[in-house]
């Protein structure tokens, strides 16, 4: 009878496969650190010397388990490329919460001129240990600008121009923002005329609240809102706002808010005069009769309502309207009433849907030939 020789390899084989059965563990994974995830959407705005921070906090760690109770916070501030130097504040907020914090500014970061200074949180697990910090919101430290002083208006027929008193010691990176409140009900809208080059389309519904942006150097001192429409009423304020490019995003440092002023937009302005104003007389013998053909060139307000004819003779003779009560709705205007041998002196004016009248054109005479 042959005796079995075991095969050193298989033998060494099987037993590798007996230790690593099915009922052995793998090797243990490393302990979790049990790190909050950072907050991603951090956001920072100064008003005054105070800076408003507000951000959401994570769900979970970064192992992708739920968190629960309090998470500390650390806050810190970088000026320009410096340190991030830890804002003295014991901050914690529960997971999933919406936080909100008020840094008042000392006052070396409340003084002197614009500058970056950006904001992070970072929250840390029981050890004190971080995931990293959050992405960065960057305000202006510095001295906000002054108020706007005097601030006052004038109603023009292209809209409205805003006066105020200029500052000559403005940065050349401040701005003039205007506040703009709609007072007129929604109602009196509908009848709301727009001011001159709107348009002739029907404007759409106007917000309630718009800003509007103007530059303010040195000289600075007004600016033309054309967007205002005849038979609404506004009220502006105005401040000065710093504005400086940091990382591709502009930041802003805003000045206090001016008194109010309010601003109703009555309309009392003609339109324009009319002008290219031309007469032709037929010919004596036209079967049509004799008669003298006006033309002039058109006017696109938005508003005008049609076109009134004058005439006069001699010099001493007064100007006598020879159109129809009503506006003309063309720029043109056929005067059958003439006499041969007779030299007429013509003028023209615009009329808008309120009656206002523009003052009359240039004239344009013309002779009647005799038979």
């Amino acid at each position: 009878m042959r005796s079995f020789s075991p095969n050193p390899l298989l033998f060494a084989l099987a037993s590798a496969l007996a230790l690593t059965g099915c009922g052995t563990q793998s090797a243990p994974l490393p302990p979790s650190l049990k790190l909050p995830e950072p907050v991603v959407n951090l956001e920072a705005a100064r008003t005054g010397n105070q800076v408003e921070l507000s951000w959401t906090m994570p769900r979970k760690n970064t192992d992708k388990m739920l968190l629960k109770g309090k998470i500390p916070v650390r806050l810190c501030r970088r000026e320009r490329a410096g340190a991030c130097l830890t804002v003295p504040a014991t901050l914690s907020f529960a997971a999933n919460s919406k936080a909100q914090y008020t840094d008042t500014l000392p006052p070396d970061l409340a003084s002197g001129t614009s500058r970056p200074l950006t904001y992070f949180v970072e929250l840390a697990n029981t050890h004190g240990r971080s995931a990293g910090p959050s992405n960065a919101a960057p305000v202006l430290a510095g001295q906000a600008p002054s108020g706007v002083r005097a601030l006052s208006f004038e109603l023009r027929k292209a809209g409205v121009v805003l006066h105020w008193a200029p500052d000559g010691a403005a940065a050349p990176s401040t701005v003039i923002r205007l506040h703009r409140t709609l007072l007129t009900p929604p109602e009196a809208e509908q009848t709301a005329k727009p001011a001159a080059g709107q348009g002739l389309l029907t404007p759409p519904k106007e917000p309630v609240e718009q800003t509007l942006l103007a530059d303010s150097g040195p000289s600075q001192d007004r600016v033309l809102d054309t967007t205002i429409r005849f038979g609404a009423t506004y009220e502006y304020r105005a401040q000065r706002v710093t504005r400086i490019e940091v990382d591709g995003k502009i930041v802003e440092l805003a000045g206090p808010l001016s008194a109010p002023i309010r601003v109703q937009a009555v309309d009392t302005f003609p339109p324009a005069t009319p002008s290219g104003l031309a007469a032709v007389a037929t010919a004596a013998d036209s079967s049509v009769g004799l008669s003298i053909d006006l033309s002039w060139l058109p006017i696109g307000e938005a508003d005008l309502a049609g076109y009134a004819v004058y005439r006069h003779e001699g010099a001493a003779d007064p100007w006598q309207r020879v159109s129809a009560p009503e506006p003309l709705l063309g720029p043109g205007f056929h005067d059958p009433h003439v006499e041969p041998g007779h030299t007429y002196h013509y003028a023209v004016t615009a009329i808008d849907q309120l009656g206002h009248e523009s003052p009359r054109s240039p004239e344009a005479e013309e002779t009647v030939p005799n038979p």
